[in-house]
């Protein structure tokens, strides 16, 4: 692997039920696998510079509790990219149904100032929540 090859500070790696298809989903958001180990199954994969790592679920000693599905409970995880409805059509045809439609939102960042982007949110097949959303710049809050 290169020295300059970027990785992530912080990279949420998250417990999965069957790792094969956990891929299969994150392909169809356009992630790539960066690499792969099979024993335990596991993936460190990138779409961008954001970076996540899937591992197969077995017994691990930093496992708090029992993983009830859906997992991720409380938490989304925001995934900029360039083409949000590029990858939310494909997302779709890949056969996942959306949790929240695609929209514009701004939300307000400091005194009078909104910051924008298009999202959607979707589960993966473990009910994790991801939201995939292109940025569209600032405005002035008129409101």
């Amino acid at each position: 692997m290169a020295k300059d090859e970027y990785w992530n500070p912080l990279v949420p790696e998250l417990t999965v039920a069957q790792l094969d298809e956990s891929l299969r989903f994150y392909a169809a958001a356009g992630f790539s696998v960066r690499f792969r180990r099979e024993d335990p199954p596991f993936a460190y994969i990138e779409l961008g510079d954001a970076q996540l790592m899937l591992e197969q679920e077995a017994q691990h000693r930093w496992e708090v509790g029992t993983l009830d599905r859906p997992l991720g409970r409380g938490v989304n995880f925001q995934v900029e990219v360039d083409d949000v409805e590029t990858t939310c059509s494909s997302v779709q045809r890949a056969g996942y149904k959306l949790f929240a439609e695609l929209e514009e939102n701004w939300y307000p960042t400091e005194p009078g100032v909104r910051e924008g982007q298009r999202e959607f949110l979707v589960q993966d097949p473990d009910g994790y929540l991801l939201r995939f959303a292109q940025y569209l710049g600032s405005r002035e809050q008129t409101d």
